[in-house]
């Protein structure tokens, strides 16, 4: 059997918390926000509810587009990394800023798929879910850059924080289609 080492550990812990934390904002969120605090009011059509997350998710792309931002800004103001990544390795400040903008690429994308899809089996009152789940992507993202330069420890909670409701979500919107009626 395999053990974890000291850092293995530390990721796993940090893991757990955010974790523990999602399920908080979720599950207090999904039963004490008022659907009508954000922007949820009676009874929607597919349509209604997929325009809806698209509006939610609009934090998201600001999120990513400052990503995106922040790669080109230190590109402007850097005379050797200005040719771009096709004509050589970025300087370290660059690699960060391109770890965090690919990771969160990524992450988007999954993100905004899943919120579509939860936004497509949900109904009426359930899609205060999405703002929830928008707001804690957000933290996890911010986590996540803030602790990337540090350690692998002090990313796992923004990682965690990220993927953890993408799972839950993935997994609730085929819950609900299995379910049926949905």
């Amino acid at each position: 059997m395999m053990s974890f080492d000291r850092e293995q550990w530390s990721i796993v812990w940090q893991s757990a918390l955010a974790v523990l934390f999602a399920v908080a904002v979720l599950g207090a969120g999904y039963l004490w926000l008022p659907p009508e605090v954000v922007g949820v009011v009676g009874t929607t059509a597919v349509g209604d509810r997929l325009a809806f997350a698209l509006k939610w998710d609009l934090l998201i792309f600001l999120w990513l587009a400052g990503c995106v931002g922040a790669v080109s800004q230190a590109r402007f103001w850097t005379p050797a990394d200005r040719k771009g990544s096709a004509f050589g390795p970025p300087r370290p400040a660059i690699a960060l800023r391109a770890a965090i903008l690919q990771n969160s690429l990524e992450q988007t994308m999954l993100t905004l798929g899943a919120h579509l899809i939860l936004a497509v089996v949900v109904r009426d009152s359930e899609l205060v879910l999405i703002p929830l789940l928008v707001v804690v992507y957000l933290v996890g993202r911010a986590a996540f850059a803030i602790g990337y330069a540090a350690s692998p420890i002090a990313r796992a909670f923004g990682m965690a924080l990220t993927a953890a409701p993408l799972v839950f979500t993935y997994v609730l919107a085929a819950v609900l289609m299995l379910a049926g009626n949905r």
